[in-house]
């Protein structure tokens, strides 16, 4: 009933076939896939062979899995090192791995992309294609980092691993301080003083979305986001200035960017994309240093953007604890791990068992930080 076969870039699927994948997160979207791959940001000099796979039923498309050939363990997210060092103490090779993964983007989202909903025949036949395709390109493993739905790989026998980022929640607030008078008079006063010291600074902030980003503003953007990512780590970060581009061409309507000027010039900036129910901040970058301007644009902005329009969510990226001051509530997110060595699943296995402890009481630590009345 079922058919399947990898593809190793976005470009030949049909307007049939990218319609059945429409609809998705905005780091799920086949425009985003896409502009990876037409930027150069994947490929074989950044050690992200796109390796996607298809799976058809009677000769029409039935979902796709965004995946990548690793042969390291960078821009992930879902840290496995400890993994490959084990391994090559052994003399094993750890890479090539297989990943369905957004690269660059530890945000949880759909990773079966599909118009129709997914039964556990399906689930059943992409297992059972991963399994057999590496074993047959000799990969140490495969994972699915970040899915949106657990129970489909919860039924696959699969090692499940536990993370936990920071998001903040929209209790159909009307105004910021509808929010920050939830919390007790201290955090609230932190928080007031901080983006008072923004302001007191001489800096104005804008936001811009769909037809409003010109190139002078994607451009001011990018400038800021490779400045801060070469001081912090000494190259231009994962994402070209292609990459940017390219997303405000073909998905304007789901990217925003927030700036911050002093005197008429553009001095930090922060790129966020949105859909229905979930605001993403994502990138940011700043020309100066001001104080509190990285929490007014990444944080402050953004929650003040999600309740102007109805947004649910806002996800601001991963880790991060001092997001708990800030409203921002602890989540658990999740992973699904195949690894061939029966040895080394076997031990693998034994570790997640008692890291999802650790999760848990982490997670429970972190709730009794937040600065609500009511904890």
């Amino acid at each position: 009933m079922y058919q399947h076969r990898f593809i190793t870039s976005l470009s030949p699927l049909t307007a049939t076939e990218r319609a059945v994948l429409s609809g998705q997160s905005p780091f799920s979207s086949v425009q985003w896939l896409e502009a990876l791959e037409l930027s150069g940001c994947v490929g074989e000099d950044t050690g992200w062979l796109p390796y996607h796979l298809l799976v058809y039923r009677d000769s029409k498309l039935e979902t796709l899995l965004p995946g990548y050939i690793k042969l390291h363990s960078y821009g992930e997210y879902v840290f496995d090192w400890a993994w490959a060092e084990a391994y090559e103490r052994h003399q094993l090779a750890y890479y090539p791995k297989w990943i369905c993964a957004i690269p660059f983007t530890p945000v949880v989202g759909s990773r079966m992309l599909s118009d129709e909903p997914l039964s556990k025949a399906l689930y059943d036949y992409v297992t059972t294609a991963l399994h057999q395709e590496a074993q047959h390109q000799h990969w140490s493993g495969w994972h699915i980092n970040f899915p949106a739905h657990r129970a489909g790989w919860q039924k696959q026998l699969l090692m499940e691993r536990h993370g936990v980022q920071f998001h903040w929640k929209n209790q159909d607030y009307r105004h910021f301080d509808d929010f920050l008078n939830t919390m007790t008079s201290r955090k609230r006063k932190t928080i007031k003083k901080e983006r008072k010291a923004v302001t007191s600074q001489a800096l104005t902030i804008r936001w811009y979305q769909g037809a409003e980003i010109t190139d002078e503003i994607r451009q001011a953007f990018y400038l800021c986001y490779a400045t801060t990512y070469l001081k912090r780590s000494g190259h231009q970060g994962y994402l070209n200035e292609a990459f940017f581009r390219q997303i405000c061409d073909t998905m304007s309507e789901q990217v925003a960017i927030v700036c911050a000027y002093q005197q008429g010039e553009i001095v930090a900036a922060s790129l966020y994309l949105y859909d229905q129910h979930t605001l993403y901040g994502r990138y940011w970058g700043a020309l100066q240093s001001h104080t509190h301007l990285h929490f007014e644009l990444c944080y402050y902005q953004g929650i003040e953007y999600a309740i102007r329009h109805g947004l649910t969510r806002f996800d601001a990226g991963a880790q991060g604890e001092h997001k708990l001051a800030r409203g921002f509530e602890p989540v658990f997110t999740y992973s699904y791990h195949h690894i061939r060595h029966p040895d080394f699943a076997s031990a693998i296995g034994d570790y997640l068992a008692r890291e999802r402890v650790h999760m848990a009481d982490y997670l429970s630590q972190c709730a009794e930080l937040l600065p609500f009345k009511d904890q």
